[in-house]
């Protein structure tokens, strides 16, 4: 981790921190830290700083800790993307959130597995561990905000287009005939489908709230490849 994530529970006062667990592992087997030892901190919601090591042994780490500036800004796009199976699910949400991405909607596709929307990866601690992981890669302190949309049409025909409103639509599509567009400065919306993509009712109904379907090239990519090669090619 490049940035240890604190949560207001962690605070013994204004100043002090306590870790246990994952954290106090990461710090004692990859940081190797000592007492005394700087190390970078962010506080979830709020500003990144440096916290100094005064206790560090195999039950807890204590660290006094002074928070100087903001994280990074935040990567101006809604990622609407067909729910993949949990095991992508997190490589994707760690990715995204790594990117900058501050709002994700996972929503349902005909090609989405019915068995997908029940899987424990999309409940609590479950879902957050990988957005925690994103943060602590990239160095970043703001949760994205993940919505859950098991039901396609009313979702596209009641809520995207408040969602979607002054924004440049995209719909990442392998038949499109739009090229991906490159170093956009304008907030985006972008949609990426299932495995196999979006069929075409899901296309059309898309296109009616104002997406243009777009390729990346002659390559076919998996989700968990496709979100990071868009998100690098628009911003």
């Amino acid at each position: 981790m490049n940035l240890i994530l604190l949560f207001n529970e962690d605070f013994t006062d204004d100043g002090r921190v306590r870790l246990a667990g994952r954290r106090l592992r990461h710090v004692l087997d990859v940081h190797r830290a000592e007492v005394g030892q700087e190390l970078c901190v962010g506080l979830a919601g709020g500003m990144i700083g440096r916290g100094r090591v005064r206790r560090l042994d195999n039950e807890t780490l204590e660290m006094t800790v002074a928070f100087d500036r903001q994280p990074p800004r935040p990567l101006p796009v809604t990622l609407l993307l067909a729910l993949p199976r949990p095991k992508v699910l997190k490589r994707v949400l760690l990715a995204a959130t790594s990117m900058g991405v501050k709002r994700i909607v996972l929503m349902n596709c005909f090609r989405v597995e019915k068995s997908f929307w029940k899987s424990p990866a999309l409940a609590g601690d479950r879902l957050r561990e990988p957005l925690v992981l994103g943060l602590e890669q990239a160095r970043d302190t703001m949760l994205p905000e993940v919505l859950l949309r098991p039901r396609f049409k009313p979702f596209v025909e009641d809520e995207l287009p408040a969602l979607c409103a002054d924004t440049t639509c995209l719909a990442a599509h392998p038949v499109a005939a739009a090229p991906c567009p490159r170093d956009l400065s304008g907030p985006v919306t972008l949609a990426i489908g299932p495995e196999g993509g979006f069929i075409p009712y899901e296309i059309d109904k898309l296109a009616e709230r104002g997406f243009t379907p777009i390729f990346l090239g002659e390559r076919i990519l998996r989700v968990e490849t496709a979100v990071p090669a868009v998100l690098s090619k628009l911003f």
